[in-house]
């Protein structure tokens, strides 16, 4: 799984023009779903997710994590994340999972995180044409692929 995260004052998904989910602090999650993902890899990158440290402490330091601050997670699946570019121009996506796959990897992250974080999270809906609005905060984003983790 890839996931960028966004440290976010606020976040909004929009469907067909009505929107679905939105947060005010809190963090923006894109995930790509690969094949070679797992239950495993849910656990372990939901647990980065809700306790990444990248929110600001009275001293202005990052130093709380978004259960810290109280904020909101919105989780989006996005499997361009999974884009091959080394040949030519055109992005390949054969690295990213269809949906017999990806979807019920997609709905167990929704449960992790909802159970990590301790409350309901925002999400967009699974091969949606989704409209994403974000104030990015610092700005702050980070990069994690679970198939890098050690």
């Amino acid at each position: 799984m890839r996931a960028v995260i966004q440290r976010v004052t606020h976040a909004a998904v929009t469907i067909e023009g009505t929107v679905r989910s939105s947060i005010k602090t809190g963090l923006l999650v894109l995930i790509g779903i690969e094949d070679a993902d797992t239950a495993e890899d849910v656990e372990w990158l939901s647990g980065k997710i809700v306790n990444l440290r990248i929110f600001n402490d009275e001293a202005g330091v990052m130093n709380l994590s978004v259960k810290d601050v109280d904020g909101g997670i919105l989780l989006i699946s996005q499997f361009t994340l999974h884009a091959a570019t080394k040949k030519g121009n055109r992005p390949s996506y054969i690295r990213a999972s269809k949906p017999n796959i990806a979807v019920p990897l997609y709905e167990k992250m929704i449960d992790r995180l909802t159970a990590d974080l301790g409350k309901l999270i925002g999400t967009g809906e699974f091969g949606a044409d989704m409209k994403v609005e974000l104030l990015n905060d610092g700005p702050v984003t980070i990069l994690i692929d679970t198939k890098s983790r050690e």
